[in-house]
């Protein structure tokens, strides 16, 4: 036999016998070890898993597989979350991060029996109550140590310190977890990563100096969101060459702070110093750091443009200026990045003051994503936009942007284009059909006309928003066509659509949000649109002539986390229908709806607007609305509803109560005062109400309408109402001033941002009633008029200097009207007739320099009307039904008691000779007297004796007699209130 056969044959038993020793190995791996089994098992005991609508399928589909797993009979290094040294069988890895979203009474101490644990994950869970157990600084061989957003309380344990092997450190998210000094992070000197975000370090005074001593080599630091300390002397910087990213988002930073962190690194590539309350330019030691790649400066208040330093930084790639007070020419700015033009990829400077006109953007080759909204840009686009080939998502909304849309045949990968808010006009350009990948569409709020046909919509087959609102358009589309897309959105507001319910949408199926409101629909709805409606998040029928009723919509889509109904403004009719537990804005007033309101609003959790106005709902408002925890709004107005108002104690989260114009009885309930903090709009007008205003409605120190008109209300107005300060503030920023429910509806927020709802209210304004909207919270309104109001109006009103409308007529009010009431300069509406206020008119009204309705007809004024722009202006029927008062505009000039009443003086002098040659005329003698005598005896005896004799004659004298003395006691008090007037002035 050769050698060579031999050699072949040798090779190949060694190699047969490689095979069976390692398969014989494989058999007879090492297991786990049993104590570290039992520890896992023990941990297990208290395990369940979060039942939410938001994780509904992660933890049936993870954490039932996981759970399954962890069998005792089964070698707990092949359960799911756990790894093991292949040659001892100690666990060296635990992973059990938030897919399979642990909670319950879990006993986090077992895990310290894990001493060769190396890797330890349990981040995303709900162990909420916890301490992080002290025993974890035992665990010498940990490299890896995350509990993130995992709900643990407390201080962190200093002995964290004896892991000197830790790599990284991640406990971010734990917002109840705090932290007194940082002293023990010195002693972790292998930190690459550490991550303490939304931890508590407020009186950690010493962060700097322990953080300046691992910085050296730290790869990774986040402290965004921990309070920090202000710091006033720098201690020596130990800077770094390994420092990467740094994270200080939502901090209060100082002068101090931020020459450290322009110094602690050269080599930083991700900077983070969002809403960190940066002040004037932007900061020059931002030029030093040439190895940018990500800046964030968003959410300050930085002014002026981009710097000429920013030309020093080449290598950046997603700059953040947005949400700042930056301004100047958008052009000259962008001249700034030439150095990045290349290499460019996200450039947000929205939400500031540049101005100027569209540049071109050509040359930031590289950009994906650009966002200029909320700017001041003018003129029309560029004929060409750019050969921006790989621009994703292009922002220009809530500009002033006019013109037609330009060529975007240079933007072929754009997914997201947002154009609304703006004021482009023309048509939409047949170059539009070439962005098949375009997801979003958005040009709302401009004045486009056209006609949208299949032929442009069947070339966008990857469209997922759709929103063309509040334009010109109409759409030419067939009954029969069907979309070769799956919408999510669609906004079509005030869009022609014809009268019928447009037949593509049954082809929907994906549908979260649908606005046809205002569309001139006018046919019953299908019922194939209402198999439509269960999947949708935001529904909005409004302003249509759409009849019949609705059918019970409770088997809507449970899952979702809201739901919105909006059919306000329609000819639906019939009992009030069934709508989804998770509906959170239910609006259908101004509709035909009637009956009874059922009594079953327990289960509604989510509800935060309703609105049932303007309907022929009757009976009692429901005991069970008290439930409602998170209700914002409830408009119940222009009803029949009947009885006492109900008790809404625990409703505090409430802005806005609207029942006026209904038949409501009772007393107004003390509670609202005391129970509802925030509430902004209290309107109970033209009810039944009785009884008198309570002084707790002074607590109400938000309100800024209070309409408690055409009741029985008696009773003397308090005294109190300085208390309500929100009257007391003059408000000039009008968004402010909007009274609005910032949350998210599901489904449709933008960009991380969410339109909020903008509340409004009737109110009636010089006479008329006016719906408000986005301006309603300036309104700053009182109205207790056609009332059975009595006493003096108090003088704590004058200090309400904030108010707009003020209106107590129609009631029993009387006395001087105060004469502070010139101090509320704001006051464009005055209304104080048909009282029983007597007195001058306030000298001070000439301060009322807004003021452009009054009205103090029919009470018992006296003396001129004060000269003043306004007061002269107004209409003489303003002033009558006052005897007393004089001057313009009435066409009485001059009043009696004034030295100047007499237009003609010649007449006073000649009767004063006339009396004065009376007396010497000799008329006056002995039969004068004599003939005086006599009448007195007969006169006096003729009347006394008749009424001493004449009952019915002496108790008619008598009350003519006190009919004398109240007018006497009148003109008196008149007499000294103008004389005080006088003296005071």
């Amino acid at each position: 036999m050769s050698a060579a056969i031999l050699r072949e044959r040798f090779c190949l038993f060694a190699l047969l016998g490689i095979l069976c020793i390692s398969v014989s190995a494989r058999n007879s791996q090492v297991k786990c070890i049993d104590r570290e089994k039992q520890a896992l098992l023990k941990f297990k005991q208290g395990l369940t898993f979060t039942n939410t609508r938001n994780f509904i399928y992660s933890w049936k589909t993870n954490g039932l597989n996981f759970l399954s797993t962890w069998k005792s009979e089964v070698d707990c290094c092949r359960w799911k979350g756990i790894s093991c040294n292949n040659r001892t069988g100690n666990v060296v890895i635990l992973k059990l991060f938030s897919d399979y979203r642990l909670v319950g009474n879990i006993d986090l101490s077992v895990l310290c029996e894990l001493q060769y644990l190396e890797y330890l994950d349990l981040s995303g869970n709900n162990l909420k109550g916890q301490r992080i157990p002290k025993c974890i600084g035992s665990l010498g061989h940990l490299t890896d140590l995350i509990l993130s957003d995992t709900g643990f309380v407390g201080s962190i344990p200093s002995e964290l310190q004896n892991l000197s092997s830790l790599q990284t450190l991640d406990l971010s998210w734990n917002q109840n977890l705090t932290a007194k000094d940082l002293q023990w992070l010195s002693h972790l000197s292998s930190l690459r990563y550490l991550n303490l975000e939304r931890v508590d370090l407020s009186q950690a005074v010493d962060w700097l100096q322990s953080i300046n001593k691992i910085v050296p080599h730290l790869v990774n630091l986040n402290l965004a969101n921990c309070s920090l300390p202000k710091i006033n002397i720098l201690p020596r910087i130990n800077s770094s060459t390994t420092l990467k990213v740094l994270d200080l988002f939502k901090n209060n930073l100082t002068s101090s702070t931020l020459r450290w962190v322009f110094n602690v690194s050269q080599n930083l590539i991700d900077l983070t110093l969002s809403e960190t309350w940066l002040q004037g330019h932007i900061p020059e030691g931002l030029g030093n750091m040439i190895s940018l790649e990500t800046l964030y400066l968003d959410g300050n208040q930085l002014e002026g443009g981009i710097p000429k330093f920013f030309q020093n930084i080449c290598g950046l790639q997603s700059l953040y200026l947005n949400s700042n007070r930056l301004s100047g020419d958008l052009y000259e700015s962008l001249q700034q990045l030439s150095c990045s033009e290349k290499t460019i990829i996200r450039l947000d400077l929205s939400s500031n003051s540049f101005v100027g006109s569209l540049p071109d953007f050509e040359r930031f080759s590289s950009l994906k994503s650009l966002f200029l909204q909320n700017n001041n840009l003018i003129g029309s686009f560029p004929k060409y936009f750019g050969n921006l080939r790989h621009l994703s998502s292009l922002d220009l909304r809530s500009n002033e942007l006019s013109g037609p849309l330009p060529d975007f045949i240079g933007l072929p990968s754009l997914r997201s284009l947002y154009l609304s808010h703006n004021q482009l006009n023309g048509t939409l350009p047949s170059t539009i059909e070439q962005l098949s990948s375009l997801t979003s569409l958005f040009l709302d709020s401009n004045s486009f006309n056209s006609v949208i046909t299949e032929a442009q919509l069947s070339k966008l087959p990857n469209l997922l928003s759709l929103e063309v609102s509040h334009n010109f358009f109409s759409f030419n589309l067939s009954s029969e066509w069907i979309p070769p897309f799956q919408l999510q959105r669609i906004g079509m507001s005030s869009c022609i659509l014809g009268s019928n319910f447009p037949k593509w949408l049954k082809y929907q199926k994906a549908l979260v949000y649908l606005d046809i409101s205002n569309c001139g629909i006018s046919e019953s709805m299908p019922k194939w649109f209402w198999n439509l409606s269960l999947e949708l998040s935001y529904l909005n029928l409004s302003r249509n002539k759409i009849h019949g009723e609705l059918p019970n919509l409770s088997l809507g889509n449970v899952e979702r986390d809201f739901q919105e109904f909006d059919l306000n403004s329609n000819y639906l009719s019939g009992p009030l229908p069934q709508f989804p537990p998770n509906t959170s804005l239910l609006n259908l007033s101004k509709n035909k709806f009637s009956g009874t309101l059922p009594d079953c609003w327990k289960g509604f959790e989510e509800l935060r607007i309703m609105i049932l106005a303007n309907n022929n709902f009757s009976g009692h408002i429901p005991a069970s609305i008290n439930s409602l925890q998170q209700i914002q709004t409830l408009h119940l107005g222009k009803n029949i509803f009947s009885g006492e108002i109900p008790i809404l104690k625990d409703c505090r989260n409430l802005k806005l109560i609207d029942l006026g114009d209904n038949r409501l009885d009772g007393k107004i309930p003390a509670w609202i005062g005391q129970n509802l903090p925030n509430l902004i709009v209290l309107r109970l007008r033209s009810n039944k109400l009785y009884g008198n205003i309570p002084s707790t409605l002074c607590n109400l120190s938000v309100l800024r309408l209070l309409d408690l008109s055409l009741n029985n209300i008696s009773g003397k107005i308090p005294d109190c109402l300085n208390n309500l300060t929100a009257f007391s503030e003059i408000e000039m920023n009008i968004s402010r001033a909007i009274i609005s429910h910032d949350y998210y509806y599901s489904g449709f927020i933008i960009n991380g941002h969410s339109d909020p709802f903008i509340d409004n209210a009737v109110v009636t304004w010089k006479g008329e009633e006016i719906e408000y909207g986005k301006n309603l919270g300036l309104l700053k309104s009182i109205d207790l008029s056609g009332n059975n109001l009595s006493g003096k109006i108090p003088p704590s009103l004058t200090s309400l200097v904030g108010l707009i409308s003020l209106n107590l007529s129609r009631n029993n009010l009387m006395g001087l009207i105060p004469n502070g009431i010139g101090q509320l300069k704001m006051l464009e509406s005055l209304d104080l007739s048909r009282n029983m206020l007597f007195g001058d008119i306030p000298r001070s009204f000439s301060n009322l320099n807004f003021l452009s309705h009054l009205n103090v007809s029919f009470n018992s004024l006296s003396g001129k009307i004060p000269l003043s722009t306004q007061l002269q202006s107004m209409n003489a029927s303003a002033f009558i039904g006052n005897n007393g008062l004089c001057g313009p505009p009435l066409t009485k000039e001059y009043c009696l008691g004034d030295g100047n009443n007499s237009p003609n003086p010649s007449i006073n002098s000649s009767s004063q000779m006339n009396d004065n040659e009376g007396e010497e005329s000799g008329l006056i003698s002995f039969g004068f007297y004599v003939s005086l005598a006599i009448g007195f005896i007969v006169g006096f005896w003729g009347v006394c004796g008749s009424l001493i004799l004449i009952s019915s004659w002496r108790y008619a004298y008598f009350k003519l007699f006190d009919s004398i003395k109240d007018w006497m006691y009148v003109k008196a008090v008149l007499f000294v209130a103008r004389l005080e007037r006088r003296i005071q002035s």
